[in-house]
């Protein structure tokens, strides 16, 4: 059965540091992107960042770029996303997803639609 599984969240002092991992099983992502999204309560579903597994084409948010990196690694077919320089505005649940085909991202318009499957979402808390 397809899944994925998100693990890394945590509770982290602003300008601190995460690193999240989105791990497959019962599929490979070799033909898929990947993305990952943001929700915090009130708020919309916002798409963060997002990998083609295939060749690595990578799209970070522009709100994001220079704190946010997406990296992929086929072999143990999982995606990650080192977040730096946190903020109390990054807090939220962090949710991967899944789409077997290559999404290209040349502006801030991801969105959950584009997307069929997904993990069940790890807790971000930024706050001193």
């Amino acid at each position: 059965q397809l899944q994925l599984v998100e693990s890394g969240g945590g509770v982290v002092q602003p300008g601190g540091s995460l690193r999240l991992s989105c791990a497959a099983s019962g599929f490979t992502l070799d033909d898929f992107t990947v993305g990952w999204f943001r929700q915090s309560p009130g708020k919309e579903r916002e798409g963060v960042s997002a990998i083609v597994m295939k060749d690595g084409g990578a799209y970070v948010h522009s709100s994001l770029k220079g704190r946010f990196t997406i990296s992929k690694d086929n072999a143990k077919n999982t995606v990650y996303l080192q977040m730096n320089s946190l903020k109390p505005e990054d807090t939220g649940v962090y949710y991967c997803a899944a789409v077997d085909w290559s999404l290209r991202y040349y502006s801030d318009s991801m969105y959950p639609s584009d997307y069929r499957h997904w993990g069940q979402g790890t807790q971000v808390t930024v706050s001193s």
